[in-house]
């Protein structure tokens, strides 16, 4: 949150050499893990790991050979590169893995990691549909497997202090959330760079499929996979899904009853065929409604933007924590000066009137200002892969299990169908499953 990713990924590398050296125990002592695909994100979350005491990456597996070379650099010591993810599952010797691939292969690389029993970190979304989640978590506790999802701010401490202050009741009674995640370059939008040794030679394009519709071969596809419906549900699975996530638990809340959403492919119409812009609104039987909104063609509100707005007070959450009183005050003077002068004088009489609506002329007195919290420290991801090490040692889950993840997941996957039918979805609690 407070650190570039730059600076994270050096970090991180840097802390190789003193994690190797700093061992004093046998490699049975530490957690032996797996990376199963090594984008972008992935690096981040080796580098995350590789700062967390207590473990050691021994293997990785990618489609593409320039991304295990450049993990193999980054973690050296005894990690291996697989030819691919049914490898690191086959061995014994590996306790958990981190699945970080495309969204379309989340589902059967969970599964074969549970039946393999090995403990799971999947970064978000946890599901490519909805109905996978109820599966995973079934299988999950059958198992007695850890399943941990991959969004990581509810590990920082700027969510869990208003966590703390939702709990508190400071906000009174919350009936609204707002909820934005805004960007305005081409790799805001996924157009990311390929790199320029990418070929049939580099890239394994039948792992990348899976089971994913069968296309020929396109490197647009592999490097941005998250512009394609085929591996991807876009903004509503990648941005939301965070958003989501928080929602819930900040607010304690299970899952939306209903959705509905609107969005449209505006700009960014170049190798990609999900929308740039969607808007969206979900009710919750907790009581209160959330709007979901994200453009990739304006920054405003630049990247994460929350609104959580309460009767006696709101939140507001960026790049810090900021808590606002409500100074709402009853004022009904302009209206009962049109009733005649008799009843004016006598709703004026009215004790309950004059304490709603006279505070002017009450003895003063000091009440809650504007205040401000800003997180230090290490990077949400590195708390967060610490609490997903704690749980596998402690057999506690965190509270982004299985199920938590299912859920934020299922939001987006409301979303995208409300958009896609235009008509509201509705969530079958009873089945812990989208209705219909």
């Amino acid at each position: 949150m407070n650190v570039s990713r730059r600076h994270f990924l050096e970090t991180g590398a840097a802390a190789v050499a003193a994690s190797q050296a700093g061992r004093g125990q046998s490699a049975n002592d530490r957690i032996q893990i797996g990376v199963i695909g090594a984008g972008a994100r992935a690096h981040e979350l080796m580098a995350a790991l590789m700062l967390n005491p207590g473990n050691e990456i021994v293997a990785v597996a990618d489609a593409y050979k320039g991304r295990v070379e450049r993990a193999l650099e980054r973690a050296g010591g005894r990690i291996r590169a697989r030819a691919e993810y049914r490898e690191i599952l086959a061995d014994p010797s590996i306790d958990a893995v981190v699945v970080a691939t495309p969204d379309h292969w989340h589902r059967q690389m969970v599964l074969d990691a549970i039946a393999a029993g090995k403990d799971v970190y999947c970064e978000k979304p946890l599901t490519y549909r909805s109905a996978e989640g109820v599966e995973i978590a079934r299988a999950a506790a059958a198992g007695r497997r850890i399943v941990q999802v991959g969004s990581q701010g509810v590990s920082s401490a700027i969510q869990n202090k208003a966590r703390e202050i939702i709990r508190a009741g400071k906000l009174g009674q919350v009936t609204l959330i707002r909820a934005a995640y805004n960007r305005n370059t081409a790799s805001g939008a996924w157009i990311y760079p390929i790199p320029p040794d990418a070929s049939r030679d580099t890239v394994n394009w039948e792992m990348f499929l899976g089971a994913a519709p069968k296309r020929a071969f396109s490197l647009e596809r592999f490097f941005r996979w998250r512009c394609y419906e085929d591996y991807s549900g876009g903004i509503a699975t990648d941005l939301f899904v965070h958003l989501s996530t928080t929602i819930h638990y900040l607010m304690d809340a299970r899952a939306p009853a209903q959705a509905i959403a609107l969005g449209q492919l505006y700009r960014w119409k170049q190798s990609r065929d999900v929308p740039d812009t969607i808007n969206a609104v979900l009710e919750y039987p907790e009581g209160f409604a959330v709007n979901l909104s994200s453009t990739f063609n304006n920054q405003m509100s630049a990247e994460g933007s929350f609104q959580i707005l309460g009767t006696e007070g709101s939140l507001a959450i960026g790049g810090e924590l900021t808590f606002y009183p409500e100074t709402a005050s009853e004022d009904n003077r302009w209206i009962v000066e049109s009733w005649p002068r008799r009843l004016e004088e006598a709703y004026w009489k009215d004790p309950k009137v004059r304490q709603a609506e006279m505070a002017h002329t009450r003895t003063p007195r000091l009440g809650d200002g504007i205040q401000s919290f800003r997180e230090e420290g290490q990077d949400a991801t590195v708390t967060h892969l610490g609490h997903w090490l704690k749980a596998i040692r402690t057999r506690q889950p965190h509270w982004e299990d299985a199920t938590a993840g299912h859920r934020a997941a299922a939001c987006a996957h409301m979303v995208n169908l409300a958009m896609k039918q235009k008509r509201l979805v509705e969530w079958d609690f009873a089945r812990d499953d989208i209705k219909g």
